[in-house]
């Protein structure tokens, strides 16, 4: 019974060790020295130590006896004990081993193929084809000066149609089905006038829009060809843990088919790219050229697309980043079903609740500042529908905590359209669950959104050039360090503000105001959620939190016109 059981657990222990010869794994080294490596019967002791070096002396014992020799061994000398602690070791070389490859090689050879170049044509306009400064010098009728410059300038506008026709950006791309779609970033081939996608043996196809979107950068293509294209796999980037070992193949500055590795430096970073930045942050060499390539694992799944640079020179400096599978599969998906990405919408405008906005809601110092604070909701939106107000603190969407590090407007774009779910809200200090059905986000809302941002910033440049100190009297509120004066007929006039806007104008803001975000030109329109209509009434809104021992207030404010509204936390100024 005994000899039965030594068999079989010898034979498991062999087979083990067959497995790790065939893959070479027995030249890893167990613990990161120099056990296995290179040629097993020329290592020497590891390092002086006892294990390692009863650990070379079995690997070289393994190594060298055959496997009837090895067999006997295990069954005339091992005893269960030391059998079983040959197998936990193999385990162990196993799992090591993975852990550090010892070559990238199989992996590129097998994933190369289905990897592309991307070709993007475009025509140059007529109004950027000269640079520099463009003057124009008429020489004397009849003269030779004059047939020179007109020489000139037929080569001049011959070079210029040369470099029409040669413009091109160059990208990469990979295959994702082997019927000819192909995923890369929407700014390799956004706005071009023809694509042409080259496979790793040369062959070029012309490639055709599937569909694009511009908010994660990404687009799908669709290439004809008479063999199906080797495609590869999606991957879970949610599984991708900071240091794990990943590999990017793509066509750096025109040079096809190149390979780096590196490892996963960071996750989620926020990269100030678009409203949906869950970046992949890794130390891979990436240039120019790599935009649309994949990032893979180990298991040769695509865990990201790689997308942007940080560099001062152009070149990879170590810092690259992919757009997530997570975020990648969902809208490539929506791509091939309707050409376009379909977006659940909420409706609200929202700021991170900071340390300073925490205080001004009375939240004790221990309470970690958590969630999002609303400053607008749009009239008739799933927001508006659900009762949410601004001012309120969204804590949790779907019951999933909103932390200041998760991104809201990603976890409501992942939700189905028509969806029902549940909304977490502090509203005065006080908990309520509100019901909220979204809506499909659409193009007109997303233009108008970037539209209404282009045009904040000159209408709030202009108010604060339109509020001068001396105009009329001004009153200090030496409690947040700032003057004001109201909001009179003279100011309405001179910058059109709405009979619908109420509050008072700051005219002079101390530094520690300013540090807090209260600038000169800003509008006061709350303080701790009442309204401010007069001087008199902040006055009252300030006396009364100070009453209630208050250490700051919650101020919302705005520019003249009533736009752009946000929440500030401003700490009460020592007397």
């Amino acid at each position: 019974m005994i000899d039965s059981i030594e068999f079989n657990a010898c034979f498991v222990v062999v087979s083990l060790y067959l497995s790790l010869f065939r893959e070479s794994l027995f030249r890893e080294s167990l613990f990161r020295g120099s056990l296995f490596r290179e040629s097993l019967f020329r290592e020497s002791l590891f390092r002086g130590s006892l294990l390692g070096s009863r650990m070379s002396f079995l690997s070289r014992v393994l190594s060298r006896v055959s496997l009837r020799v090895l067999l006997r061994v295990l069954l005339t000398r091992a005893s269960a004990s030391a059998t079983l602690a040959l197998l936990l070791l193999s385990v162990v070389a196993t799992a090591e081993a993975r852990s550090r490859p010892g070559s990238f090689a199989d992996l590129a050879e097998k994933l190369s193929p289905s990897v592309v170049n991307i070709q993007a044509r475009y025509a140059v306009s007529e109004s950027k084809r000269r640079s520099g400064l463009q003057f124009e010098f008429r020489a004397p009728p009849g003269s030779q000066l004059e047939e020179l410059f007109r020489q000139f300038r037929e080569q001049q506008g011959q070079g210029n149609r040369q470099q029409r026709r040669r413009s091109r950006s160059q990208g990469s791309g990979f295959v994702i089905d082997s019927k000819g779609l192909i995923v890369t970033n929407n700014h390799v081939i956004d706005k071009a006038e023809s694509i042409l996608v080259v496979l790793q043996d040369g062959t070029k196809l012309a490639a055709e829009v599937v569909g694009r979107d511009i908010q994660t950068d990404l687009a799908l293509l669709r290439v004809k060809h008479e063999k199906a294209l080797p495609a590869v796999s999606w991957g879970d980037s949610n599984k991708t843990r900071v240091g794990d070992w990943v590999m990017a193949i793509g066509n750096p500055l025109g040079f096809g088919g190149s390979v780096t590795a590196g490892i996963v430096s960071a996750r989620g970073r926020n990269i100030r790219a678009g409203p949906y930045d869950d970046f992949i942050q890794t130390d891979a060499p990436i240039n120019r050229g790599n935009s649309g390539g994949p990032l893979f694992d180990l298991s040769g799944r695509v865990i990201g697309i790689n997308t942007a640079i940080v560099s001062p020179s152009g070149g990879s400096i170590g810092i690259g980043f992919a757009i997530p599978s997570r975020v990648a599969r969902t809208i490539i998906d929506q791509l091939g079903q309707h050409g376009a990405a379909r977006r659940a919408w909420m409706g609200i405008a929202f700021q991170p609740v900071t340390e300073d906005i925490a205080q001004g809601l009375g939240w004790k110092r221990s309470r970690k500042a958590e969630g999002v604070i609303v400053t607008g909701v749009a009239p008739k939106s799933p927001a508006a529908h659900a009762g949410i107000k601004s001012g309120d603190v969204i804590v949790s969407y779907n019951r999933k905590k909103v932390t200041r590090d998760d991104r809201l407007p990603w976890m409501v774009a992942q939700t189905p359209v028509g969806k029902t779910v549940p909304v977490e809200v502090l509203r005065s200090g006080k908990r309520l669950v509100l019901s909220l059905k979204v809506a499909r986000l659409s193009e007109e809302r997303l233009a108008s959104a970037r539209q209404g941002g282009a045009q904040g910033g000159a209408e709030k440049e202009k108010s604060r050039n339109g509020v001068v100190k001396g105009e009329v009297k001004t009153t200090a509120l030496p409690a947040l360090g700032v003057e004001v004066v109201a909001l009179t007929e003279t100011l309405r006039s001179r910058n059109k503000v709405p009979r619908s806007v109420e509050g008072v104008v700051v005219v002079k803001a101390g530094i520690e105001a300013r540090e807090k975000g209260l600038q000169r030109g800003a509008l006061i329109r709350e303080i701790n959620g009442v309204k401010v209509a007069s001087i008199a009434a902040a006055g009252r809104a300030l006396a009364k939190a100070k009453k209630a021992g208050r250490k700051a207030v919650l101020l919302k404010i705005s520019d003249l016109q009533g736009k752009r509204d946000l929440y500030i936390g401003v700490p009460f100024k020592a007397s």
